[in-house]
């Protein structure tokens, strides 16, 4: 009997499944067909974009271009001015048409712009934002606070903000781009902030014949450290013989640079300035009739594992506020290496050397005697007045190692660099040695902490107030940076 009951349970079990599993065939037949049918039409839609993107294609291509504005049928890559982290690659400086021949046309017609509209959706802002801030404590004896004679003149034993920016930056149109730089500081201590233009130019980027321009106000590429802004620096202050031949702030002039790359077998790149020369510690004669003109030669060499070296030569010339001439020369090297899969160097080394030819006045005192008609003889003194070259020489070496490669160990640096400069007008030289050590989270924050043990060789110098001497002294540095939003990429 129980036997006859189980089989009758059996049968109505599967009597009932039945039905579900003809209801969930038809649902699935009936979902397949939907997908198929959606497929149907954006197969539709797809062929007919293609097809009319296809016939705009082929219009635009029949159309004769306007020979005013006509590109080169293969545009080069153009050279940023913000100094990308590794050069263009050289050759890419001429472009040649079809057929391999470039023709004289050719080179002075501008070059492909930007497809820059294409890739911005209406109402969409053309450029980008960032705010830097950077700030710095000082701490050093007490005679070298008397005299103000510190790394920061007037901020000694304090805490500073060094430099907040505000950073405007990109496209203005297809064939240019612009920057703009706003700047906050403190210069006393205690005293308010102080906000000025720091940059502001705009860059010409499609010119004939693989060149560029800048124009406005800017930070000019002399050497390798100039063009820098403080917070940029791979160390906490700047070089000596930059802050003794150019300045603490170094050379930020209003004018023009251009720039071009020669279709060489290596990559080379040559730059010429003219500008106001408004800088008061190496020209200050400020009048374009006779201009600061600067250059710089740079080539950059990829050594593969071994790394990537970077050479450059510049030259500054202009008139003091005497109108006497002072003419610079500096070269300088800058040498990578970032083993294969890591994001950042394990080594960075570098140096610059600045050599200063500076016509300067003179007075030198000549004893002399007269003789009055009664006989008597009278010793005399006069003052003679010449104007001799004054060539002085400084120099910086520095290295820095990222030795981890994982975890958060890969943010921690130490570096260490070397001084030696002598002083512009003065006689005597200085040197220094400031070993320091960096933490970086991420590229937006960073924290550094610095020694710096310096000398001078001249007895009572390095006094800005008559008061105390900082020929000898020490200094323990604090350094704080963050970046918000966006910032342009550095140099190499």
């Amino acid at each position: 009997m129980r036997r006859w009951i189980r089989l009758v349970s059996l049968a109505v079990v599967s009597l009932a499944a039945a039905p579900a599993a003809a209801q969930e065939a038809d649902a699935l037949r009936r979902d397949l067909d939907q997908m198929r049918q959606q497929f149907e039409r954006m197969k539709d839609t797809y062929e007919k974009s293609i097809t009319d993107l296809s016939e705009r294609l082929k219009k635009i291509e029949s159309a004769p271009p306007p020979a005013a504005v006509a590109p080169p049928p293969a545009p080069a890559p153009s050279v940023s001015q913000t100094a990308p982290v590794a050069p263009a690659p050289p050759g890419s400086a001429a472009p040649a048409p079809s057929g391999g021949i470039t023709s004289p046309l050719d080179l002075v017609r501008p070059r492909q712009p930007f497809a820059l509209y294409e890739r911005r959706g209406h109402g969409q802002l053309m450029f980008d934002a960032g705010i830097v801030g950077d700030f710095v404590g000082d701490l050093t004896q007490r005679n070298v606070e008397q005299a103000a004679g510190g790394t920061f003149p007037g901020l000694e034993n304090y805490f500073f903000p060094r430099e907040v920016e505000l950073a405007l930056f990109g496209q203005i149109d297809p064939y240019a781009q612009g920057v703009l730089i706003v700047e906050a500081e403190q210069e006393d201590r205690g005293g308010e902030l102080s906000v000025s233009l720091s940059e502001a130019y705009l860059t010409l980027m499609a010119l004939p014949f693989n060149t560029q321009a800048k124009l406005g106000k800017m930070r000019n590429r002399f050497g390798l450290m100039n063009q820098l802004h403080d917070a940029d620096l791979p160390f906490i202050d700047r070089p000596d013989v930059l802050v003794q031949f150019l300045g603490q702030e170094g050379l930020v002039e209003s004018g023009g640079e251009a720039t071009w790359v020669p279709p060489l077998p290596f990559y080379a790149e040559i730059l010429g300035g003219i500008f106001n020369g408004d800088n008061e510690t190496a020209f200050g004669y400020g009048r374009i009739n006779h201009p600061l003109a600067t250059g710089r030669v740079r080539t950059f060499f990829e050594l593969g594992d071994a790394g990537a070296l970077q050479l450059g030569m510049s030259v500054a010339n202009g008139l003091q506020a005497d109108r006497l001439n002072n003419l610079i020369l500096g070269w300088d090297a800058k040498y990578r290496l970032t083993p294969d899969g890591w994001r950042h160097p394990i080594l960075t080394a570098g140096g610059e050397l600045l050599y200063q030819m500076r016509r300067a006045k003179t007075e030198t005192e000549v004893a002399g005697e007269t003789v009055d008609d009664n006989g008597e003889v009278t010793e005399t003194t006069t003052t003679i007045e010449r104007t001799k070259t004054l060539n002085r020489v400084g120099w910086y070496l520095y290295g820095e190692v990222r030795p981890f490669r994982f975890g958060w160990l890969s943010g921690l640096s130490a570096g260490l660099r070397y001084d030696w400069t002598q002083y512009p007008v003065n006689a005597g030289h200085q040197w220094a040695v400031g070993p320091y050590l960096t933490y970086s989270p991420s590229e937006f924050l960073r924290f550094r902490v610095g020694y710096k043990h310096t000398e001078g060789n001249t007895p009572g110098c390095c006094s800005n107030t008559g008061i105390g001497s900082a020929r000898i002294k020490d200094e323990f540095f604090f350094q704080s940076t963050f970046v918000l939003g966006a910032h342009p990429s550095h140099p190499f």
